[in-house]
């Protein structure tokens, strides 16, 4: 007899399951579909990503070893078959898991707004770039990329209070990262970090007619005439100038005839650093600070990458493809999620990693996951048969 509510089980209750009905329905995803649901495809993809499996054929024989749970893990289908899950990543419109994740982005947000971020700044700042996934050309001929690779790109907008993704676009490892700038919501008063691979002058004194805020670093070619060099701490401080001025190149004054900001700082090997900003305000250390979060971006793509196993996909086509990358993004926000409910200690890499040993287990998650030192003595100590 069944005793308990499955860890698998517990975490989906988090899913907004009418919002997922209503992602499916606008997309038609279970047209002409009889046992092997949506909501199934993404239990079995999601049970995929929270247990490390690494091939269709891991998930089923995992799934089917454990045949009589499945109902309380909560799938409406007698049995998993990996023939089936590969036709449903392959043929079901991937955009009902981006919508999903999206919704689930949403509820996110509003849960990390008070999140600490590093630096003391009372303003929303975002991180924006882009990662590559290097794929094989003859199996996803859709991706090109080089004469003999394929590749994908992952363009993330991170929100820094809590890393939470709030934009995500997938595209061909040929677009190339800037032209993506021209798709986002522009929220005025936020700051957007970026590299230099998105020193396009237009496209940033777009961001500065929205009144918003960018910081990003100048290639060693950027050409800049100062007008007014303000004081700064060299002594005590790694600055080395903070100036006003604007762009001398007939171009560049074009895309970009407002006042620029520099700010020059030494680094830890002594290499200088130039960022530019359309910030007056901040103080130039801030600046600096302000960049050095961007590198959240960069841990967030490593997480993904790694941690919820998007490297080695499911599947070969495009569908599949995407299918299987927003249905790990809306794992890791829906983790994201647990944690601020249950209001977790761990880190979601702590989560995850027990997470991924204890599905099948009926222990309360609240408890599952309370760190040993907060519970009391008498329950850290095991319960012992009396003898007598």
């Amino acid at each position: 007899m069944h005793h308990g509510k499955l860890v698998f089980s517990q975490i989906m209750t988090y899913l907004p399951l009418t919002t997922f009905r209503r992602c499916v329905a606008a997309h038609r995803g279970e047209h002409k579909v009889k046992n092997f649901s949506c909501l199934d495809q993404f239990f079995a993809m999601a049970f995929a990503q929270l247990t490390y499996r690494e091939s269709l054929r891991d998930i089923e024989v995992n799934l089917r070893a454990q045949a009589h749970r499945l109902y309380h893990m909560g799938f409406r289908c007698e049995t998993i078959s990996r023939n089936t899950l590969s036709n449903a990543n392959s043929t079901r419109p991937w955009q009902i898991y981006a919508d999903f994740a999206q919704h689930l982005i949403a509820m996110a947000r509003p849960l990390y707004a008070d999140e600490p971020m590093g630096i003391d700044l009372d303003a929303t700042v975002y991180a924006f770039d882009a990662t590559t996934i290097d794929l094989c050309l003859s199996v996803h001929p859709w991706a090109p990329f080089r004469s003999t690779k394929a590749a994908i790109k992952l363009h993330t907008l991170l929100d820094l209070r809590g890393s939470i993704p709030s934009f995500i676009h997938i595209t061909d490892g040929k677009t190339h990262e800037v032209n993506i700038l021209d798709d986002l919501a522009i929220e005025p008063g936020a700051f957007y970090l970026m590299d230099r691979g998105y020193l396009d002058f237009k496209r940033l004194h777009r961001l500065h007619e929205l009144n918003a805020f960018f910081v990003t670093r100048a290639k060693s070619n950027t050409k800049f005439k100062r007008r007014y060099s303000h004081p700064v701490d060299r002594a005590s401080t790694n600055l080395i100038c903070d100036q006003t001025g604007e762009l001398p190149l007939y171009y560049a004054s074009k895309d970009y005839p407002s006042t620029l900001r520099r700010v020059v700082v030494k680094d830890e090997n002594g290499k200088r650093v130039i960022f530019l900003t359309n910030n007056f305000a901040l103080k130039p250390e801030l600046i600096a600070a302000l960049y050095k979060q961007r590198w959240q971006v960069e841990l967030f793509f490593k997480w993904i990458k790694q941690h919820l196993r998007i490297k080695s996909f499911l599947g070969t086509s495009e569908n599949a493809v995407k299918t299987q990358i927003w249905i790990a993004v809306a794992t890791y926000v829906l983790i994201a999620i647990v944690k601020k409910r249950l209001h977790l200690p761990h880190s979601l890499y702590e989560i995850l990693q027990i997470l991924s040993l204890t599905m099948f287990e009926t222990t309360p998650l609240n408890q599952l996951l309370t760190p040993l030192s907060n519970l009391s003595d008498g329950e850290n100590q095991p319960e012992q048969m009396s003898l007598l």
